[in-house]
Order: structure tokens, then C-alpha cells, then sequence
């Protein structure tokens, strides 16, 4: 594809639709047709070249209708991945294979096939922001860096045919001196540059490029959401802690650790003279809830079920919406769980004597699997389930990991009973495992302790500033391009006639009504507008 030489001389790229140097129009001969401005007649590489694999995909990339349909397919995701809570807000213990059936039914059970249950995390949701980040980015290459060229070298002295081609033109016998033209457009802020008896009047240029400080901000806000994906740059889970106990904190690496010293919950008085009929009818209504707790820092590599020495930092407390901050994290108080089942107490008691050992204490959360009760009595915890049920076979199973209905198989022997007895307990339930010979040996209940748990919320967010400075860019950008135009006017002086040529690219409104006002103080005859008028 050649350059295209103009008769001034000058070589313009192929594509190109009018001289970037004299503006003569390569098409149209001495037409007074509109040219197009757009890009200001520069040679678009996505509207130019379509031979190699290269040029497809810098056009498809380029295409608008690409980036508003990948704009589509986001909003649609976002939209479908919000019906639903995300993986990370369900209950930690729950699994989610079977929380959203059970939960939601069917809808639940197609919601996380398609795999919306962690939407925002996928590769195709990133895939999507990354091809939309490309799309902005070769966009804006394609069509900034052409228009940027354009207008840093436009001309003042423009061909009579490029005059012509404006959507603004009129032509004033006689001749009107310069100096009192060039008053009147300084004095309505134009920049004013004089070039052989012809004049450009330029001002707003700057908005040209609102459009593409959009796009920046855009892909700086991309990039921020984008990088909270990447390990360590953002964090939002949800830890449990049960009163008196110690748990590492999400997302640190087990570096550092969190103490629930104590769960405090206030309530609304019920003689409280303000609330008290809202109070009959609902009953009792939290006040505030916090949790006064410790950070620990880790001392040494923990091993798996210990915790390891721990270096105490500060005591603080997480209350609503006052979190307990330190380093790049905030601790919110989101939930809490009163009178949760902690520990069970039971007896190995002789059913003919009466006779008990124990008692001996199983810790819900992390039971072991032996327990020696002296005497030579001896009783080994088989199975455990938190959550007991039949399944539809018949068989006991436990539908999560929450000790809300626990159930235990027990293998205890005795001197009495040295090849050993087995038998499954429940809350109010016995099945042993003999039904021909019955036990002489049952595990008697003594005895539950119950915790308030604290539900914790683990925020640390490293890509808020960028994406704040991204937001903030593309407000700027939207402001822009909104609120200016890019206005120009052509003065030229010929054969003792005064030509006037403008084009805005926007607002075409105000533009003629200042033209307006130049031409009633010098002189010049008012354009008339050659497309049907159009509000702004």
C-alpha cells in the first residue's frame, strides 16, 4: 500500500483522507461535500489494513462493537454471580457441592455446575477484564496516536476544497482587516495563530483527549481489580473463634494469629421507652456486639494441629463497624453464634451394676481418637459425625463439618469385656452394634459445655489506592470530554473576499451562537449550517 503524495508535496500515509499538511481532500474534487473530521482525516490502521493474522486481530481487538459486547458479557456475569452468595460468604464449614442444592434447590445446583459460586476468581471472568483491557488499549492506540499527529502538526494556511468541506462556511465580500478579527476571537479566549494572510483560531483542544484519559483511568481500575486475584493483595474471608481459644489468621500465612478472649453482646432494654412496642414485637434486638481480642505474631513454624510459640503484639477489641486494625489489616466483627456446642461429657457406665468410669470429654471441634479411662477400661472413637443423619441408604452421615447435631461411634473394652463393644450415640440415641447380644457397657451422657463463637471478618486491601487513582482518572476524563469542546475557525483573505470555516466536535449549538457573536462585531457574514440542526 503506497503513500499517497499530495500536490503540495507532502506524503501521506495510505488511508489517509485529506492532506495532513494543506488539507486538500483526496476524494471528492472541488465538492463543497463534508469531509470527515473525525480523526482528522488520519489513516486508521484497523480501517486500513486486513491482510495478515496480525492485522484481524489488531482489528478485532479495535472494534468498538467488540468492547461493548465483552462490556455486555461482564455485566450479564456480574449480574448472574450476584443472585447467589459467592463461595467465600457461605459458612465456612459448609461444603459448597451440596450447600447451594440444599439451599437453593435446583437453581443452586446449576449455579454451581456453571461454577458462579466463584465468579469474580475464574479464569474466564479475569480472562474477560484482561480482553477488555486489550480492547481499550489497542482502541485507543489505533485511534489516539493518528489524532494526535494530526492535530500536533495541523497547518494554519488549509487547501480552498478543505474550506469547503466544512460543516460551517461563508464567504464576506471585501476585506476585513486581520487585526480587528483576530480582537474579536482573543477576546472569546481563542489562541490565535497567523500564518501568509490566513488565521487559525483554536481553543478546547484538550478535550479531544477526555476520551483516552477515560480509557487510562479505565485500565488503571482494571488493573487494580484485576490484581486482587494475585496472592497477598487482597483478602476478605471470615474466621470463627470460639471464647478462650486461638486461630491463625486468613490469609497471613500463619504468621499471624487472633485470641477471642471474650464475645460480649448488648441488647436493647425492653423498658426502653422509645423502642419498647418494636421491642414486644420483636423480641430481643442486638445493641452492639464485639469481641475483645489478642494478636499474636508466630515465633516459630507451626506443626499441623499444635500451634506454634506465639509472640504477643496488642489486645484490642472488633466491634461493628470499628474494626481492630494493624500492619495492612482490619478485623470487623460481621457475625457471632451464642451457645454453640463446644464439649460432651460421658460416662462408660455397666448397665447391670451401675458402675461408671469416666467421665471422659470429647472437644467437638478436635476430638481424639483414644481415651483411657484407668481401670483397664479403654475407649477409641471410631467415627464422628458433626452433623448426624441417615443418608438415603441407611447409613449415618453428616451433612457438614458444624458440630450441630453430633453423633459418635464408640469402641470401648473392658476387663469385663476384653474383645470389645461398639455402639453408635447420638443426642437421645443409642444403636449398638450387636443387635443379637445386647452391650454390658453403654456410654452415659454427663454433660455439655457450650462457647459464644465470634464470626470475624479478615479484610486487607493493597489495590483500593490504585483502584481509586484509576476511578479518579476516569472522572477526569468523563469531565473532559463533557463539559469543553475542541472548537476551531479558518480565517482566509482572497481575491478580496474573507472566508470563514469552522468545526467543533460537539455542541454545535454554542458554537454558532458564538460564531454568532464574532460576526456581529466584525463583520463577517454568520454560516449557515449545512445539516439540519440538531440539539446538543
Amino acid at each position: 500500500m503506497k503513500a499517497i503524495k499530495c500536490e503540495c508535496g507532502h506524503e501521506n500515509p495510505y488511508g489517509t483522507e485529506f492532506c495532513a499538511a494543506c488539507g486538500k481532500p483526496f476524494k471528492g474534487g472541488d465538492s463543497d461535500q463534508l469531509i470527515n473530521m473525525r480523526y482528522e482525516g488520519s489513516a486508521i490502521r484497523s480501517k486500513t489494513y486486513n491482510k495478515t493474522i496480525i492485522d484481524k486481530i489488531w482489528n478485532f481487538f479495535s472494534s468498538v462493537k467488540v468492547g461493548v459486547t465483552i462490556i455486555f458479557i461482564i455485566l450479564v456475569a456480574a449480574a448472574i454471580g450476584s443472585i447467589f452468595p459467592q463461595q467465600e460468604y457461605i459458612p465456612s464449614n459448609a461444603d459448597p457441592a451440596t450447600y447451594y442444592e440444599d439451599r437453593y434447590g435446583i437453581f443452586g445446583k446449576i449455579y454451581y455446575l456453571l461454577g458462579f459460586e466463584n465468579l469474580y476468581g475464574s479464569w474466564w471472568f479475569i480472562t474477560l477484564l484482561a480482553a477488555l483491557g486489550l480492547s481499550i488499549i489497542v482502541a485507543s492506540i489505533d485511534r489516539g496516536v493518528p489524532l494526535y499527529k494530526s492535530l500536533k502538526n495541523q497547518r494554519v494556511t488549509r487547501h480552498e476544497n478543505f474550506l469547503k468541506g466544512q460543516r460551517l462556511v461563508s464567504i464576506t465580500p471585501g476585506s476585513i482587516p486581520f487585526e480587528h478579527i483576530k480582537g474579536a476571537l482573543i477576546k472569546n479566549r481563542y489562541k490565535v495563530r497567523e500564518e501568509n494572510g490566513n488565521i487559525l483560531a483554536e481553543k478546547g483542544r484538550f478535550s479531544r483527549w477526555g476520551a483516552y484519559v477515560n480509557h487510562t483511568g479505565l485500565i488503571i481500575f482494571l488493573v487494580g481489580a484485576m490484581l486482587r486475584f494475585f496472592p497477598g493483595m487482597y483478602i476478605d474471608k471470615v474466621v470463627w473463634i470460639k471464647e478462650g481459644e486461638t486461630a491463625a489468621i486468613p490469609g497471613t500465612n500463619n504468621e499471624y494469629y487472633l485470641k477471642n478472649n471474650n464475645f460480649i453482646l448488648q441488647t436493647y432494654s425492653k423498658n426502653d421507652k422509645q423502642y419498647k412496642a418494636a421491642l414486644q414485637k420483636a423480641g430481643e434486638v442486638p445493641k452492639n456486639y464485639e469481641s475483645k481480642i489478642t494478636l499474636y505474631r508466630a515465633k516459630s513454624k507451626p506443626v499441623i494441629g499444635e500451634l506454634p510459640k506465639l509472640e504477643k503484639i496488642k489486645d484490642g477489641q472488633a466491634k461493628v463497624n470499628h474494626p481492630f486494625k494493624f500492619s495492612h489489616y482490619g478485623i470487623y466483627q460481621s457475625y457471632y453464634r451464642q451457645g454453640e456446642l463446644d464439649k460432651m461429657k460421658f460416662n462408660l457406665v455397666n448397665k447391670k451394676t451401675g458402675k461408671a468410669y469416666g467421665p471422659m470429654t470429647v472437644d467437638l471441634n478436635n476430638p481424639k481418637t483414644e481415651y483411657d479411662l484407668g481401670h483397664g477400661v479403654e475407649v477409641k472413637l471410631s467415627r464422628y459425625y458433626p452433623n448426624f443423619y441417615f443418608d438415603e441408604k441407611g447409613l449415618p452421615a453428616s451433612r457438614n463439618k458444624s458440630p450441630e447435631n453430633p453423633a459418635f461411634v464408640f469402641d470401648f473394652k473392658t476387663p469385663e469385656t476384653p474383645d470389645g463393644e461398639r455402639s453408635l450415640v447420638a443426642i437421645q440415641q443409642t444403636i449398638e452394634a450387636n443387635k443379637q447380644q445386647a452391650n454390658k457397657y453403654k456410654m452415659k451422657f454427663a454433660g455439655v459445655e457450650m462457647k459464644d463463637v465470634s464470626g470475624l471478618t479478615v479484610k486487607k486491601d493493597l489495590t483500593l489506592p490504585i483502584i481509586i487513582v484509576g476511578a479518579a482518572i476516569f472522572m477526569l476524563g468523563v469531565v473532559q470530554g463533557l463539559y469543553w469542546n475542541h472548537r476551531r475557525i479558518w480565517i482566509r483573505q482572497k481575491d478580496n473576499e474573507t472566508w470563514l470555516a469552522a468545526h467543533t466536535n460537539k455542541n454545535w449549538f454554542g458554537f454558532k451562537k458564538e460564531i454568532q457573536k464574532i460576526s456581529d462585531e466584525t463583520g463577517l457574514i454568520m454560516p449557515v449550517d449545512k445539516v439540519e440542526p440538531k440539539r446538543s
